[in-house]
């Protein structure tokens, strides 16, 4: 029996009925040859670590643009901390925690530069939907490994499409990830915001406080420790701290999302990416060539909503500053 045998065998003997057990998966588009080591869940989640989108991600907005401390979120420290949350539930509800923390791993590869206000500025360019959570599935089935894709899991894929809204993934593991994203973001968004000055500890409401904690860690513990003796066929919280946390999260919404102080650079966000789709329409011949393919295959709106999305927030900089910004030259 090979290592992956025996792991597929404890899973069949300590994991929950409604687990999603490795060896029961609905396969990748691609068929492969198992490996003797690894269950099809963990060679995804190496996959995902190992892709170029995974790394770009510690240069893209959470939620601050161009913050000038080290210690704000970037796109990766929050897929971190929501495997942390994802992983621990999973745990303790005895569901697949290697199918778990590859969803939480990979749900935001497709997320672009300046966070949601880059994903709003590619979608009101484009003639089709963009969205950050089709676009993760896109770069997992189509632009990682120059077009070959990761191809991941049906499970893998099925909850990194359906993490954020819509329909509710398949899996218990993929709820998890998606319940696990709410709690991360508004926990460690607020964190952020007092860092940055935006607001303080005192100015959240004393009910909240009371109902889920003061701090961060408080909060958090109180959140997981609901969804854990909550969750059976289902992934909730009690009905009561539920109610608090959407209380939190309005609060969060009309203080830091919508405080023209957090929020003051976003508008220079759109003139950036607007510059940067205008240009690449004219020049598509610009872009790499795995982008000239696609720009072949699917139209150049696609191609460079593609490139764009795949750009870090530096990088987008960059280019856009030698396109528009004249350059000092000497004779």
């Amino acid at each position: 029996m090979s290592v992956r045998e025996m792991t597929e065998k404890n899973e069949r003997l300590i994991l929950s009925d409604e687990a999603c057990l490795s060896s029961q998966s609905r396969g990748r588009r691609k068929e492969e040859t198992p490996c003797e080591i690894r269950t099809d869940f963990q060679r995804d989640r190496d996959r995902i670590i190992h892709s170029k989108a995974f790394r770009r991600l510690k240069h893209k907005t959470q939620v601050f643009l161009s913050p000038e401390s080290d210690h704000y979120r970037t796109r990766l420290t929050h897929t971190l901390e929501v495997s942390q949350i994802a992983r621990t539930i999973a745990r303790a509800l005895r569901l697949n925690e290697d199918l778990t923390e590859a969803i939480a791993l990979g749900h935001d590869l497709g997320h672009t530069p300046f966070g949601h206000a880059g994903e709003r500025a590619i979608n009101g360019l484009t003639d089709f939907t963009f969205t950050h959570y089709e676009q993760s599935v896109r770069v997992c089935e189509k632009l990682e490994k120059n077009g070959r894709g990761l191809n991941l899991t049906y499970e893998v894929l099925n909850g990194i499409e359906r993490h954020t809204c819509g329909e509710q993934p398949e899996t218990l593991e993929g709820r998890i990830v998606r319940m696990s994203d709410r709690i991360a973001y508004i926990n460690h968004d607020i964190d952020d915001a007092v860092r940055a000055g935006v607001i303080c500890e005192s100015d959240l409401p004393d009910d909240i406080v009371s109902a889920l904690g003061r701090s961060k860690s408080e909060r958090i513990d109180t959140l997981v420790k609901s969804v854990i003796s909550n969750s059976g066929k289902d992934i909730m919280m009690d009905s009561d701290i539920k109610g608090y946390y959407d209380k939190l999260h309005d609060f969060l919404f009309e203080s830091v999302y919508k405080n023209p102080v957090a929020k003051s650079e976003e508008t220079k966000v759109f003139g950036i990416v607007e510059g940067l789709f205008g240009y690449y329409m004219k020049n598509p011949d610009k872009m790499p060539e795995e982008y000239l393919v696609i720009c072949r295959e699917e139209g150049a709106g696609r191609a460079v909503a593609d490139y764009i999305a795949g750009m870090t927030d530096h990088y987008a900089i960059s280019v856009y500053s030698d396109i528009y910004i004249p350059k000092a030259w000497s004779i």
